[in-house]
């Protein structure tokens, strides 16, 4: 099935929020791989960074059913 133009600018939008996530998860995993005794502290910011971006993708993703 074709999606609509509409579909296609959901699509557009979820994977920006996807982005964001994985964006936050890469600066965890660079501070855990290269820097953690210096930068740890950053980790419980990002940490909620993260949590709400997840929380904003999962959103998106229920108000519209063809994410599924």
């Amino acid at each position: 099935m074709a999606l609509t133009e509409e579909q296609k600018e959901i699509k557009k939008a979820y994977a920006k929020y996807k982005r964001k996530v994985t964006e936050i998860a890469g600066e965890i995993h660079d501070i855990v791989e290269d820097t953690i005794w210096t930068d740890y502290n950053r980790l419980a910011e990002l940490s909620k960074k993260v949590e709400i971006a997840m929380q904003d993708v999962i959103s998106f993703k229920e108000k519209h059913d063809f994410l599924k």
